[in-house]
């Protein structure tokens, strides 16, 4: 026991310091504080026994149950129980497998709650540690060396440049038609006209006879159209223009006009329009860096229909060359001023180039329209019962046919006129009303030699041949 002193007792003053870290100076309040008595009766209403008989009868339980809840208790009727034999009450022996929508239910209740990630097995994602320097160099003696790595391995692997070599391009082309055609295949020496093709791996002949897709291997193909170009069907240039129109171009709204199939644009000379855009090409063509290409000549067009659906479908049976009626000439449907048999086609409105793109002459191939052909499913011919022997049905052969597309313009309405009614600017004359055609007569004729000629040129060009004018024009 501690002697007692007659010190008398101390009394030592302590401040306690703390720094505050995170401040938010509030205004004291500017009235004092109002307790209010809130009632707190709710919890003796969901604690009463008609609460939770409400709750029963308005919640319904949404399981099937037996009346014994799955677990026999009326024993009469299982077999052995009155003679000892319990195992019909019993579970059995062998463990039937799980349900597998039943396993997420057998989980223990360490896996349940919110997923626990990992971090062991990321490599960014690190523990604090505190690494002294007689722990990295315990670490660092621990761990095995690995042998020195030569100069040369840092250095990028060869790059064999003689496949972009222009020779082995032509090649491997040249071999994509040797495996499509065999019989074709050129195994001489090279010369100028013609070179051989490498030599095609298994996997690649194999491709071409059990052709798969490259992303469903279940599809299979239905069948094959070879690519050819359709030698018959072309235009005095030789290539098509794509039209389209950025607003309805007849009054029929509830179902699609047939008379646009057979329509007629016929251009109007401007010379203002055209001098704009020469001068937009001068301007591309003296600084090709800073001006871009103003893109296809613009022009305004009249637009000319049928004047209505049956004249449209005997033009269009005119214009098909497949179809036996179309030497009849019962299918025209008017008389020009002169009594011959005509297809009266009426102006509708005047259309001016909205938007314009053509193609680089080099490159005439980098958008063609496809249609494929198979004689045998020609329901024409089948239904009229038609000779196959004969020259004009047999045209063309089963084949895709691509048709080289060199411009696409898009039309839209022309206003300028009416604009000019109003007492506004117009940027373009319409046709005067004196030169404005109204209708046209159009009568479907074969081609006169000048058109075959042109043709033919087209023709020779597409196929690398020289052909000479006089077998053009003969």
């Amino acid at each position: 026991m501690a002697a007692t002193t007659s010190r008398p007792d101390r009394a030592y003053h302590q401040d306690y310091i703390c720094r505050i870290r995170y401040e938010n100076s509030l205004p004291p309040p500017p009235g004092s504080v109002k307790l209010l008595d809130i009632p707190i009766d709710g919890l003796d209403y969901y604690a009463s026994p008609g609460f939770a008989s409400r709750l029963h009868r308005s919640q319904p339980i949404n399981i099937e149950a037996d009346a014994e809840l799955g677990m026999p208790i009326n024993l009469v009727g299982m077999p052995g129980v009155f003679d000892g034999d319990e195992s019909s009450i019993q579970a059995p022996l062998i463990t039937p497998p799980v349900n597998p929508k039943d396993k997420n239910l057998l989980r223990p209740l360490a896996e349940l709650g919110k997923p626990k990630y990992q971090g062991g097995g990321i490599s960014f994602l690190r523990r604090t540690e505190y690494i002294s320097s007689d722990t990295a160099r315990a670490r660092s003696e621990a761990a095995p060396k690995s042998a020195p790595k030569s100069p040369g391995s840092k250095l990028r692997k060869p790059v064999d440049t003689s496949k972009d070599d222009p020779i082995n391009v032509l090649r491997a082309v040249v071999k994509g038609f040797d495996i499509a055609n065999p019989e074709d295949a050129y195994t001489g020496p090279d010369t100028n006209d013609n070179i051989k093709g490498l030599e095609p791996t298994p996997a690649e002949l194999e491709a071409w006879n059990d052709p798969k897709h490259p992303l469903k291997s279940t599809l299979k193909p239905i069948d094959f159209y070879p690519i050819l170009p359709d030698l018959e069907a072309g235009t005095d240039a030789g290539d098509y223009m794509v039209a389209k129109f950025s607003t309805n171009p007849t009054q029929v709204v509830n179902k699609r006009d047939t008379r646009v199939d057979v329509g007629l644009l016929r251009p109007i000379d401007d010379e203002a329009m055209l001098a704009e855009y020469s001068a937009k090409v001068a301007a591309h063509e003296a600084d090709p860096m800073r001006v871009p290409h103003p893109g296809g000549a613009p022009f305004n067009y009249n637009f000319f229909l049928p004047t209505n659906e049956a004249s449209a479908t005997n033009l269009r049976k005119k214009l098909d060359v497949d179809d036996p009626d179309r030497d009849n000439a019962n299918l025209y449907t008017a008389k020009n001023r002169d009594g011959k048999e005509v297809f009266r086609l009426e102006r509708q409105r005047t259309y001016e180039t909205g938007r314009a793109t053509a193609q680089d002459p080099d490159h005439a191939y980098k958008e063609i329209a496809l249609a494929l052909h198979d004689p045998e499913l020609d329901v024409i011919a089948q239904d009229a019962d038609v000779d196959t022997d004969d020259s004009s049905r047999q045209r063309l052969k089963k084949a895709a046919y691509y048709y080289p597309i060199m411009q696409k313009i898009q039309l839209k309405p022309h206003r300028s006129k009416n604009l000019a009614q109003l007492g506004g600017p117009s940027r373009y004359n319409d046709e005067d009303d004196d030169k404005r055609v109204d209708a046209w007569d159009v009568v479907v004729d074969d081609l006169d030699e000048n058109e075959k000629a042109k043709r033919s040129a087209n023709r020779a060009a597409l196929l690398g041949e020289e052909e000479d004018a006089e077998d053009g024009d003969s």
